[in-house]
């Protein structure tokens, strides 16, 4: 079995080429992040599905290479419910990779509110859920800690906190990490919120923070590849990328990769697909006639 990949899930961020206006998120130097995704692919995540492509479906998809929407009859999010959780059960790639003997890890760190939160209401994200549920703790000893907003303050003005370079060097260590486990994965879901305030005219403090917010993507890559892991970067919907909407849109996203090879692939089912066949798992039966009266 393949190992070592560090697997960096943006959430919320469309493709570059479907980004609108010349204030883009994408219109800024990103060294390191613009080259590995223009050389990679930009793939559909309607599956021929009316409504806006969401979170829980969209993560789905790429963890299970299963068509999530299709199981839910619509795209559906931001959280898995019952459906959902019990495709990732059956079918997410970290469980099938416990199961197969690998070793799994979720670099996020979550602090005690997290877990607070948890207790009293029980919303958990597809990625924490599907490590969770192949035996992998959140907060794993021995794994770098990213922090959900890589270093910016959680709250407006979203000012810096912790300086470039410093993730640029949490990059270095996770690639470090990776060369212990089968696959690390980040979940960057903080584009997300971020994109939800969009507006017209778009705020100048949420542009600023989003387009600071994709630099810090952009160092945590060029840490990771300059320690020499192969990275897989990702993205579930389109939002962040037009700051002119506050809803998701119907861009493309990336998919893309060092260090190791990609088929071709058009929309977000495929790719998960492609990522369970790089680690040598089997394909699996489609599912579709899960019963999600309760979601």
């Amino acid at each position: 079995m393949p190992s070592a990949l560090l697997w960096l899930a943006l959430d919320g961020v469309g493709h570059p080429l479907d980004a609108v206006g010349p204030d883009s998120i994408w219109d800024q130097p990103l060294p390191a992040l613009r080259p590995l995704i223009d050389a990679g692919q930009a793939l559909d995540t309607t599956l021929g599905v009316l409504g806006l492509p969401q979170s829980g479906t969209g993560q789905a998809c790429w963890l299970t290479g299963q068509d999530a929407v299709r199981v839910m009859g619509e795209h559906f999010g931001p959280h898995p419910g019952p459906t959902l959780q019990r495709l990732l059960r059956e079918s997410a790639l970290p469980v099938r990779l416990a199961q197969a003997g690998a070793r799994v890890a979720l670099a996020n760190h979550y602090p005690p509110p997290y877990f607070e939160a948890q207790a009293r209401r029980p919303r958990m994200g597809c990625f924490p859920f599907s490590f969770l549920a192949a035996g992998s703790p959140l907060n794993p000893p021995g794994v770098p800690p990213v922090p959900a907003t890589l270093g910016l303050s959680y709250t407006e003005p979203w000012q810096p906190v912790r300086p470039l370079d410093e993730v640029s060097r949490l990059g270095e260590s996770l690639a470090t990490s990776a060369q212990t486990h089968d696959l690390l994965v980040a979940d960057l879901w903080f584009s997300d919120p971020l994109g939800h305030l969009g507006s017209l005219p778009t705020r100048p403090a949420v542009a600023a923070a989003a387009r600071a917010y994709l630099v810090r993507v952009d160092a945590l890559l060029a840490g990771a590849l300059q320690a020499g892991a192969q990275v897989l970067l990702t993205s579930d919907h389109g939002n962040a990328e037009n700051l002119t909407v506050k809803a998701h849109t119907l861009a493309r996203v990336p998919f893309a990769a060092s260090g190791l090879s990609l088929p071709n692939a058009s929309n977000v089912v495929e790719a998960g697909q492609a990522l369970a066949h790089w680690f040598g798992l089997p394909p699996q039966t489609a599912k579709s006639d899960i019963d999600h009266t309760r979601d």
